[in-house]
């Protein structure tokens, strides 16, 4: 396993500035992190997944001896945990415990747990500090960094949020020596997105199989994709313009999760959408010719999924049509999608002709 890296994101003048610390073993480094982070704190709430209870622990333990008053919540698993009834919940746990603009929140779990408790803290009395301690790959390369935060509604993924930057990042790559493989090899997805669109260097880190946890090449990629995130959202916090470049793939991605009641992991669903978006950059002659070809090889080559089965019964094509219309990049009634110019180069195309759109989706499609 390579040495601690520490990544800034913001400037040196930027008011939201803050640390990713990626190594093994950093969850140790929590205390003293939120001393930092968030001086003068006093409570802690700990908004946790139910899965990390051997994370916890040491979490806990650092954050008690370092005396911090310190309430805890275990939220329900994945995208169940981001609905208004779970952030309610929260939000009546923080007012009972008195819980004041200088105390600060720390989640401990994957992407689902980082989006909704940034989203708590970011609507608590305007605004507190969170650490996230990230334990999934998908959380430390995606949800955790960045300073977006959301719920989910029956109308779509994440529609409900805000930017609210965190104090800090905490991602140790140790946590991952107990992540499911499926879970790892969905969290590759947003790491390879990362070499589409900005740094072509990861993809020679991942030509497949599925790493391990310690590979010194997944450590070298997790730190290359935060590094991409970090310039972007340095640039861009609110997504006026250069951020949505991290959406490529997600549009689609984000169809396939609401049609199928988030039944689909993020990762999978990104990674057919990131086909569909390169067989759309060709159709439409913005992408190269063979685009599409290349993130299937790539995709494939760890293990994600390239095509996209539809429910049974028939195609989905209108309801997933209908999702991306709710697309957070959407305009009125005019679809964007990011597409490429070639590797490391990303555009952006709006109102694609149906005939395009339609097209990609069959090339998506399994047989």
């Amino acid at each position: 396993m390579t040495e601690t890296q520490r990544i800034q994101v913001g400037g040196s003048t930027d008011a939201h500035r803050y640390p990713v610390i990626i190594g093994a073993g950093v969850l140790q480094q929590v205390a003293a992190t939120l001393a930092t982070a968030a001086p003068g704190a006093g409570q802690v709430m700990l908004i946790r997944a139910p899965g990390v209870d051997r994370y916890a622990d040491p979490v806990r333990s650092a954050l008690t001896g370092a005396g911090y008053q310190l309430s805890e919540a275990v939220v329900p698993d994945a995208e169940a945990a981001k609905t208004v009834e779970v952030a309610a919940d929260l939000w009546a746990r923080l007012g009972q415990a008195g819980f004041t603009r200088g105390d600060a929140v720390v989640t401990l779990g994957g992407g689902s747990v980082s989006d909704l408790g940034g989203f708590v803290a970011a609507s608590w009395l305007r605004g507190v500090p969170v650490v996230h301690l990230p334990t999934t790959l998908l959380g430390m390369v995606d949800a955790a960094v960045g300073g977006k935060t959301g719920i989910n509604t029956a109308e779509g993924k994440n529609l409900v949020g805000a930017f609210h930057p965190p104090a800090a990042v905490l991602a140790d790559l140790a946590t991952l020596a107990t992540l499911p493989e499926p879970d790892l090899r969905a969290g590759l997805a947003e790491v390879l997105k990362a070499g589409f669109i900005a740094d072509p260097a990861i993809l020679d880190l991942l030509p497949g199989p599925l790493p391990a946890w310690d590979c010194p090449e997944l450590a070298a990629a997790v730190a290359a994709a935060v590094r991409v995130k970090a310039d972007v959202v340095s640039a861009d916090l609110h997504e006026s313009s250069l951020r949505e470049i991290l959406n490529y793939g997600h549009t689609f991605g984000h169809a396939i999760e609401q049609v199928h009641g988030y039944r689909w992991r993020h990762g999978d669903a990104v990674a057919v959408g990131l086909v569909f978006a390169a067989e759309l950059g060709e159709r439409a002659g913005i992408s190269p010719a063979g685009l599409a070809d290349g993130h299937r090889r790539a995709l494939a080559a760890v293990g994600l999924p390239t095509t996209y089965p539809p429910l049974p019964g028939g195609d989905d094509w209108e309801a997933l049509l209908l999702a991306m219309s709710r697309d957070k990049k959407a305009r009125g009634a005019t679809l964007r999608f990011v597409v490429l110019q070639e590797v490391g180069r990303p555009t952006r195309l709006a109102d694609p002709d149906p005939r395009w759109l339609q097209a990609a989706y069959r090339a998506v499609r399994a047989c």
